[in-house]
């Protein structure tokens, strides 16, 4: 069935509904995984064809080896005929370990007593064998082989050499084993994972295991309609596959994305709220702690006149005026040395010329200190020696030549004399002003000195720096501590919502449209088979797509399917999954693999003329829709009253099955 769409894609509805672009739908379900298609789904039909079972019975009934064979017929009833203990549960069991990859409910006991265990199977129209090799109680190996035909299987154990016989898959032990024909199964018979969220913060997985459940239901105890458990919707979750309706596999599968994605953003979102709230509150604590340290800092060391910064910053400027004027007296020191040995020079050298004819002689000349050639000091005696005997102070040469300007040159120094003791004297007052400027400014720096330690002296100390540290601190968290930006959406993750929102709602509209022709013709199915298989009151049913079954008897008295009576749980749950196939088969769609296996229907309070109405209503049924069902049952004569002897696989009185 599929919705009335056919001109419009799945992706533009999807694009429409969300006022996104086809682009981002296509982006979003490539990422994920997810079609964008409703394809049907392949030919699911599940067909056993023989059972064989080797190893050592121990124990007092038919002890020894054994090695027996049963082979199963489509399109009727194979009745499993023996008394209580004898080996007619273990039949579906060992089936069930074979197909579903782990048994449900085999004895330990009964495990110990295989070797070997065969199965051959159509799976989706194609031939396969399973071969499991047991050492006690374990699965010691395991093999699935494949041909061209079921009979090409007979004797098979392993791959032949010709290329007649295959192997599919090849396990060593019984977790291998199931993990890899669980896959297989899956695969071949076209079935999606069955995805749930967990708590929101992950997904869980539900495989083969959970849809084999319909084809082996549980007994009438269970009060589950579908499936072996009722959690996360799984029950309704297999209709919807065995239906096939459209998008229901990617449907559970965009919800899980959904809310996980969902439950991300809001956790993200409600932990910055609470981050931002408590960054909130740190800084309130802080801010108040700094203002009231602030605050009896500021009493503390409030005195008269003026206020200790004020003090402390006049201290300060004094402190680099004096600096400064230091600064200066150096130079104007440092100007007056350079006066003062100016002038000295100029006094010697005017003596000198005054007495001296050499000194008048080399007065115009230089008048080295050190050797220009060597860099040694002239020694004094030499320029002692210079002047009285006339020899250069450099060269030791004499020193020869007329006297002729000696009034002029003694003039000369004169005048350089003069001018140089002016600079000294100049240098001198400059002196004196810098040294007044400094002595002033220190003296002041002193005075602001006292008066600072005089107004600290006023305040607490300790206390003073107990406060101040806790305005430190304060501020220190406080700027540790940023206020947090408002939260923004990701547009990304928004767009990202909004498709798979959009996704499940179109999703989900489709699959109640399909369902809704579907269920009414499922409901009259399921009343119809459930009055046939013996409950009289029983007026009619409806069902959900949750596989919730209210049942409407007695007068139009309704109740829940989890209400009834144990025997008529088993045959409501039988007449579900055969009208599934029913229903299927007339709209032409894959449905229930058509195998079902009924463990002992007469154990669940089942009267001897309803179990006759139950199993002649499903022989009925497995003819007309060649279905393949197997029951359990200790009554040879309800056997024998209702099957072809050919369809009974019956142990002798006292006797194991197998």
């Amino acid at each position: 069935m599929m919705p009335d769409h056919e001109d419009e894609s799945l992706e533009a509805r999807i694009a429409q509904r969300a006022r996104v672009g086809i682009e981002h739908v296509r982006d979003v379900f490539t990422t994920y995984g997810l079609p964008l298609v409703n394809t049907p789904a392949r030919p699911r039909s599940l067909r056993i064809h023989r059972l064989r079972v080797a190893g050592l019975r121990t124990g007092a009934v038919a002890p020894g080896p054994f090695d027996s064979t049963l082979r199963f017929g489509t399109g009727h009833v194979t009745a499993l005929v023996a008394s209580n203990f004898r080996g007619k549960t273990s039949v579906l069991e060992l089936i069930t370990w074979c197909l579903r990859g782990t048994p449900r409910d085999l004895k330990v006991g009964v495990q110990k007593w295989l070797t070997e265990v065969d199965l051959d199977a159509w799976v989706a129209g194609q031939p396969l064998g399973v071969r499991l090799t047991l050492d006690q109680g374990k699965l010691a190996s395991a093999v699935v082989l494949t041909a061209a035909g079921i009979e090409l299987l007979e004797g098979a154990h392993d791959a032949s050499s010709n290329g007649e016989v295959t192997a599919v898959l090849r396990a060593s032990g019984e977790e291998s084993y199931a993990e890899q024909v669980q896959a297989l199964m899956m695969d071949r018979l076209d079935l999606a994972p069955l995805v749930n969220v967990l708590q929101e913060t992950s997904t869980q997985t539900h495989g083969w295991p959970a849809y084999y459940s319909s084809i082996y239901p549980k007994a009438g105890g269970d009060k589950v309609l579908l499936g072996d458990v009722s959690v996360d919707g799984l029950p309704g979750r297999l209709l919807q596959v065995f239906l096939d309706l459209p998008a229901t596999s990617v449907l559970t599968r965009v919800k899980a994305v959904h809310s996980l994605r969902a439950a991300e953003v809001r956790n993200r979102e409600a932990g910055a709220r609470e981050e931002s709230a408590a960054r909130a509150a740190d800084r309130r604590r802080f801010q108040e702690e700094l203002e009231s340290a602030a605050e009896a800092l500021s009493q503390l060391t409030a005195v008269e006149g003026p206020s200790l910064p004020d003090l402390a910053a006049r201290a300060r400027a004094l402190s680099a005026q004096v600096a400064d004027e230091q600064e200066a007296w150096d130079d104007t020191m440092q100007a007056h040395r350079r006066a003062l040995r100016a002038r000295q020079r100029d006094q010697r050298a005017f003596n000198d010329v005054s007495e001296s004819v050499t000194a008048r002689l080399l007065f115009h000349g230089l008048d080295p200190t050190v050797c220009p050639r060597c860099d040694q000091d002239i020694a004094e005696d030499r320029r002692v020696q210079e002047l009285h005997q006339h020899e250069c102070a450099v060269c030791t040469r004499p020193v020869t030549g007329e006297d002729l300007d000696s009034e002029e040159i003694i003039e000369e120094a004169r005048g350089r004399l003069k001018a140089s003791t002016a600079a000294q004297e100049a240098a001198a007052s400059e002196l004196q002003k810098a040294e007044d400027r400094l002595t002033e400014a220190t003296e002041r720096l002193k005075d602001a000195d006292q008066a600072l330690r005089d107004a600290q002296s006023a305040v607490n100390v300790t206390e003073r720096l107990r406060f101040q540290e806790a305005v430190l601190r304060a501020e220190g968290a406080l700027s540790a501590l940023p206020e947090i930006p408002e939260l923004t959406s990701d547009p990304a993750e928004v767009r990202l919502l909004t498709i798979l929102k959009a996704s499940t709602v179109i999703l989900d509209e489709d699959s109640k449209k399909a369902a809704e022709e579907l269920f009414g013709e499922l409901n009259e199915e399921i009343a119809a088979l459930g009055r046939g298989f013996g409950i009289d009151s029983l007026e009619r049913v409806a069902i959900d797509r949750a596989a919730r079954l209210k049942v409407f008897s007695d007068g139009g008295a309704q109740s829940w399917f989890s209400g009834q009576a144990a025997g008529e749980r088993l045959r409501l749950r039988i007449a579900v999954v055969v009208a599934l196939l029913r229903v299927g088969a007339r709209h032409g769609i894959s449905t229930h693999p058509g195998l079902l296996l009924i463990d002992s229907p007469k154990a669940e309070e089942v009267q001897d003329l309803d179990a006759h109405a139950l199993i002649k209503e499903l022989e009925g049924l497995a003819r007309e829709n060649s279905l393949q069902i197997l029951i359990t049952t200790t009554d040879a004569g309800l056997a024998h009253d209702l099957l072809a002897d050919e369809n009974i696989i019956e142990a002798r009185d006292g006797e194991p099955l197998w």
